[in-house]
């Protein structure tokens, strides 16, 4: 019995991510009402107050699932010991991230004006970075310098292939990077 509970709340929120998602792409998230979110998302406005105080609360939960899809992304990042090999994935990672949410980030970010969302990806991949220079540096350069370079660089290219949707392919991104990256970063 207890599986069936977690099974439609589970899917319940599901809904109502994707609702808030759909609505956020034509909408201001402050425009967007709670009758909305759960008309679109075809549920009772007390199932949503079953599970959020406000669509504030629902937006805050949805951002930070979509924090732990990205940390758990990176972690397929952790085998890699080479620099460049290692930026390289990283970067393949985050576009795939990105692109498998597309609509996502494009609401959030570009249309709502959101930084939440920029803060909250700028924190996953800054830690990751961090804990991949502190087995690497050999304290040539500050570790928080080469983050923060690498980290700009990552997120501003990510940010111009998603506000210019066919300007380069993710291809295209991966093999400029892989030409502007040197082998021996640190």
């Amino acid at each position: 019995m207890n599986k069936k509970v977690d099974l439609r709340i589970i899917k319940t929120k599901k809904v109502l991510y994707e609702a808030l998602e759909d609505l956020m792409i034509d909408n201001s998230f402050e425009e967007i009402k709670v009758s909305e979110i759960c008309a679109k998302a075809l549920i009772n406005r007390s199932t949503f107050y079953a599970h959020y105080d406000d669509k504030y609360e629902l937006l805050d939960e949805y951002i930070n699932s979509l924090k732990d899809d990205l940390q758990s992304e990176l972690k397929k990042n952790e085998n890699i010991k080479n620099s460049k090999g290692y930026y390289m994935e990283l970067i393949r990672l985050l576009l795939n991230h990105i692109e498998d949410k597309k609509n996502t980030y494009l609401s959030i970010m570009i249309k709502n004006k959101n930084s939440i969302l920029m803060d909250i990806v700028d924190d996953v991949i800054n830690k990751n970075i961090l804990e991949q220079i502190k087995e690497e540096n050999n304290k040539r350069i500050p570790s928080t310098i080469i983050t923060k370079f690498y980290l700009g660089g990552v997120i501003n290219i990510c940010l111009e292939w998603l506000k210019y949707d066919n300007k380069y392919s993710k291809e295209e991104i991966i093999n400029y990077i892989d030409k502007l990256i040197p082998n021996d970063i640190i």
